[in-house]
């Protein structure tokens, strides 16, 4: 699917030029009603928490929970390691932690992308340290790129081509999250 031309891109852009559109509205909204009955039928029993890595997952974060038909408990984790960058710097910084009790809950980190798994390892580390019942992960997109990720992604939207993409929370330099659907970025 392609984005409109130069003349007619949408306001939202802010005029900057994006490249093609990836996975539309609609189609993010069917997967993610799908990941919801999954999620639901992989915990019938215990506390479930599902722990949000901002900023990029909050739309994916409030869109899935409430396609999760069971009780639940919400959380965030801040973690940066892009700057303004397209490319990871490798430096992950755990920015606020959740303080939420860990300690025998099935955790469910939910991630809108997938890298290099710096990020993930990082925290799944602190994570476990903190005793859950339960770790696992659950992301919009995933590249396969990780060379060293400590642990499989449960839970996965879409595999993402190996482009720098924006929209439904994933940003350039804080631009773009409030796309609807998911871009690549010029």
């Amino acid at each position: 699917m392609t984005l409109p031309s130069t003349t007619t891109r949408p306001k939202q852009t802010g005029g900057r030029e994006l490249g093609r559109i990836v996975f539309d509205q609609e189609t993010i909204a069917a997967r993610v009603a799908e990941l919801g009955r999954e999620i639901t039928a992989a915990y019938p029993d215990g506390d479930l928490l599902v722990l949000g890595l901002l900023k990029g997952s909050f739309i994916f974060l409030g869109d899935l929970v409430r396609q999760i038909d069971r009780p639940i408990q919400v959380d965030f984790l801040v973690a940066a390691s892009y700057g303004s960058n397209t490319v990871s710097s490798g430096a992950v910084r755990l920015l606020y932690d959740p303080e939420t009790r860990l300690d025998g809950k099935h955790i469910l980190v939910v991630e809108d992308i997938v890298d290099t798994g710096r990020t993930l390892n990082r925290l799944l580390t602190v994570l476990a340290a903190r005793r859950p019942r339960s770790l696992e992960i659950c992301a919009l997109l995933h590249k396969h790129i990780a060379a060293n990720l400590g642990r499989e992604v449960k839970f996965v939207g879409f595999d993402c081509p190996p482009e720098f993409i924006v929209g439904y929370g994933l940003d350039h330099a804080e631009n773009f999250r409030h796309l609807p659907y998911i871009a690549s970025l010029k």
